[in-house]
């Protein structure tokens, strides 16, 4: 066991309780979908909990949001600040290492989260303890467990043919 744990270490750079989930990128289509029932608008502060190569955040800033980026892979950060600069949002966006279990989220009107589900559900004390009455949280492909029911589930298959759900809920 000890050698399975310093090989997952070895190679993902991280302890197996740090990591929420594997990075896979969300497809654009699927951002943009995302950001959309999440109905993200000028003036909003999205949050990408696990944010990956920057693309939520990102997208996120050319509607004229503030984007904020936590990732715990130092990796992923460089990555992301050099995705926004080629974007030319560097000014809209903020990346920072960071565990996603610890990020203070109280400036945040939208949480978006592509994390798997025990994941969610790990999260969601500090999201609803932490986020103001009309934030919304939108998931990509997993929900937060049967006893907090979405408001909303979005499903369609995306540009590259792919089933996908998302999942939002708005803070009361």
């Amino acid at each position: 066991m000890i050698r399975l744990t310093a090989l997952v270490v070895l190679l993902l750079g991280q302890t197996p309780s740090q990591s929420l989930a594997p990075f896979a990128a969300t497809p654009e289509d699927v951002v943009a979908r995302m950001l959309a029932l999440a109905e993200v608008k000028p003036g909003d502060v999205v949050y990408d909990l696990g944010c990956g190569d920057g693309r939520i955040p990102i997208a996120a800033a050319k509607l004229g949001a503030h984007g904020v980026g936590i990732d715990i892979d130092p990796q992923r950060i460089t990555e992301s600040k050099a995705n926004a600069k080629a974007a030319g949002v560097e000014a809209m966006v903020e990346f920072r290492v960071q565990d996603a279990m610890t990020v203070d989220v109280s400036g945040a009107s939208v949480v978006t989260l592509y994390l798997l589900g025990s994941s969610n559900a790990k999260l969601r004390p500090m999201l609803t303890k932490s986020l103001k009455p009309g934030s919304r949280i939108v998931s990509h492909a997993f929900s937060m467990g049967r006893d907090w029911p979405a408001d909303k589930i979005d499903q369609f298959v995306n540009a590259s043919g792919d089933e996908v759900t998302l999942y939002l809920w708005k803070i009361k």
